[in-house]
């Protein structure tokens, strides 16, 4: 058995090291208290006060610090509670997607002609309600922007229409509605947007060239 090592001590019983790690050096306390001394009353209040203004601004920024730790914490927190289920909503917003192609694949009067098909259709109906209802009880909201001017923060445009019905950037198709949870976008409303028709576009031009010169200046 090995034999345990016994440091050793001093007739009260301490250890020299720990001594000699807890006592100033003589030369050190020595100085200390002749620069202490040598300064005049003024120049001590000084530096006393110079040490409190530099202390005072170290608990003001510490304090700064824990504050703006504090708010950051507690935006985090409300961050994760609005948008935490944001993944989730995204991969689920294929389901009332797909509800509503099916209901617009059944023809008005195929429901009106078969009773099982409109109670089929009907039951797909709630069913689609209510994943809206539960949407919004979370903050999901649907954007349909059907005849509302184009907004490249909601919206994409997959194509373009030649109207003279609407005016162009109006949307005239809504392929798959869009999604916003709280005040963040979730999903683009998939969108076709109206255009000018060629026929007016070769209109204009035509006119144009009939009132000007080879120039380019209007003719008086």
């Amino acid at each position: 058995m090995a034999e345990s090592k016994e440091w050793p001590q001093d007739e009260e019983g301490k250890e020299p090291a720990a001594d000699a790690a807890a006592e100033v050096p003589p030369e050190a306390a020595a100085e200390e208290a002749g620069a202490a001394a040598a300064k005049s009353p003024a120049e001590q209040i000084a530096y006393l006060e110079a040490k409190c203004a530099e202390l005072k601004d170290q608990l003001l920024r510490a304090l700064a610090e824990a504050e703006n730790t504090r708010r950051r914490t507690r935006r985090e927190i409300e961050d994760t509670a609005k948008y935490g289920v944001a993944n989730l909503a995204k991969d689920l917003l294929a389901a009332p997607d797909n509800l509503r192609r099916a209901l617009d694949a059944i023809p008005a009067e195929g429901r009106q002609g078969d009773e099982l098909l409109d109670r089929l259709a009907a039951g797909v109906e709630l069913v689609e309600r209510e994943i809206h209802a539960i949407f919004e009880r979370h903050g999901i909201k649907r954007i349909d922007p059907l005849g509302q001017p184009f907004d490249h923060n909601f919206h994409q445009a997959l194509f373009e229409v030649a109207t003279a019905e609407e005016l162009p950037g109006t949307i005239v198709q809504v392929l798959a509605p869009g999604y916003v949870i709280h005040d963040r976008l979730l999903r683009p409303a998939l969108v076709g947007v109206a255009k000018a028709p060629p026929v007016e576009a070769a209109a204009e031009d035509a006119e144009t060239r009939a009132e000007t010169t080879p120039w380019g200046k209007a003719q008086e």
